[in-house]
């Protein structure tokens, strides 16, 4: 079994489907892995918040509130005594195991999913001072865990970062007490897909409003859990991003064309359109109006892909399209660190590898560069600090084309 790139709707999916290649052998004893350390200056604190939206329905799931698990990940004030974050939570990494990681050809029970640690203290203080936040939605399918290396740069640069879990949307989302709720979305057709969509705005913005209560010093927490010290403080809600990867970048394009809080967003290889032709997505026939990258995959360039000609040339703020000729649509989640991992192990082949990332040849040098932009685009539209890595061509960056 191997993943395949899902074109319907633009959301560029990876699902599994079956081409005749057997998952790969499990080892002894299972494997583990690493995620690379953040680069920024500051240490990192995260925390996990389960969110209730007594105002709305559960669209997948009716007779149900809607309820999301998010991650909030920020410059810590000190990490001794502070225990390191599981990349994925225990319940949620014994679902993915069983029912998610066979879609990638990998055998249950062959890599420790749960064992490995982010970098981020889980409760640690927040630094003093006031922060831009900056909004992290996964693709369609995809846990917020995927996310966890860019999340925790950004963090390590100076931002407070909030990452979503879309309930029944994700393949599995652990909640207090182990409880996991798992994918319950129908076959994709175009009014799925749409829903999704206007279910994912709505999770975003519902978590903004959730940010302003624990800006006000409340406890948006449905359990009142304690919170980090100085978290609510450390948030500037004056100076909000928003960024995604596939299905996820869509969604901050179009809150972002919706909601004046958020200031400016990344679509990370996420198209838009309802299908493989030219049923535009609302936010590709508008544009939008402030600052906003475009950072794709392979062919997806506003030069060769339709729906993000129609983006770009629609959206009058600030703008730039960069692109990874040898990379695929997972190049911009964990697997890029991942993967190489797990192929040299033998876990993993390396066909499945390359569907994921792409045949870049240098996948470390490939993360650099994708988390020098990302955070140079936020430092540029968040916190007004001119970043010449933006301006063009960079020989430090030579996996990473500017699409003009």
């Amino acid at each position: 079994m191997t993943p395949k790139r899902l074109i319907a709707a633009g959301l560029g999916v990876a699902l599994a489907a079956t081409v005749g290649l057997a998952p790969v052998a499990s080892a002894d004893a299972p494997t583990t892995f690493t995620i690379p350390k953040p680069t920024g200056p500051y240490r990192t604190g995260t925390t996990e918040l389960h969110l209730v939206d007594s105002s709305r329905e559960d669209p997948w799931v009716p007779g149900k509130r809607r309820e999301l698990m998010v991650s909030v990940t920020y410059p810590a004030a000190r990490v001794q005594g502070y225990e390191r974050a599981a990349w994925m939570p225990a319940a949620a990494a014994a679902h993915f195991d069983q029912n998610t990681s066979p879609g990638f050809g990998i055998e249950p029970g062959t890599i420790d999913w749960a064992g490995t640690r982010a970098w981020s203290r889980v409760g640690a203080p927040a630094l003093p001072g006031k922060r831009p936040v900056v909004v992290f939605s996964p693709g369609f399918g995809v846990p917020r865990t995927l996310g966890t290396v860019l999340v925790e740069e950004l963090a390590s640069r100076g931002y407070v970062v909030v990452s979503i879990d879309h309930t029944h949307d994700a393949s599995e989302v652990e909640f207090p007490g182990g409880r996991v709720e798992v994918g319950a979305v129908p076959d994709l057709t175009t009014d799925v897909l749409k829903k999704v969509q206007a279910t994912r705005i709505a999770d975003n913005r519902y978590v903004l409003d959730q940010l302003a209560v624990l800006r006000r010093g409340g406890n948006a927490d449905a359990e009142q859990r304690t919170l980090p010290r100085g978290l609510g403080r450390s948030m500037d809600l004056f100076r909000v991003g928003m960024f995604g990867h596939s299905a996820g970048g869509i969604a901050a394009a179009q809150t972002m064309d919706e909601d004046r809080r958020v200031d400016a967003g990344i679509n990370l290889d996420g198209t838009f359109a309802w299908d493989a032709g030219n049923d535009l997505m609302p936010v590709a026939q508008t544009g939008v109006r402030r600052p906003f990258l475009l950072f794709g995959a392979g062919a997806t360039t506003h030069l060769a892909h339709q729906s993000w000609k129609a983006f770009y040339e629609n959206s009058t703020g600030w703008k730039l399209d960069l692109n990874v000729p040898a990379g695929e649509h997972f190049t911009f989640t964990d697997t890029i660190a991942v993967m190489p991992q797990l192929v040299a192990k033998g876990v993993v082949s390396p066909q499945i590898a390359e569907q994921l990332n792409g045949t870049v040849r240098y996948p470390a040098r490939v993360l650099a560069s994708e988390r020098v932009y990302v955070t140079a685009f936020f430092d540029q539209h968040l916190r007004d600090i001119p970043r010449p890595v933006l301006w063009g061509q960079s020989p430090r960056h030579p996996d990473v084309e500017f699409v003009r």
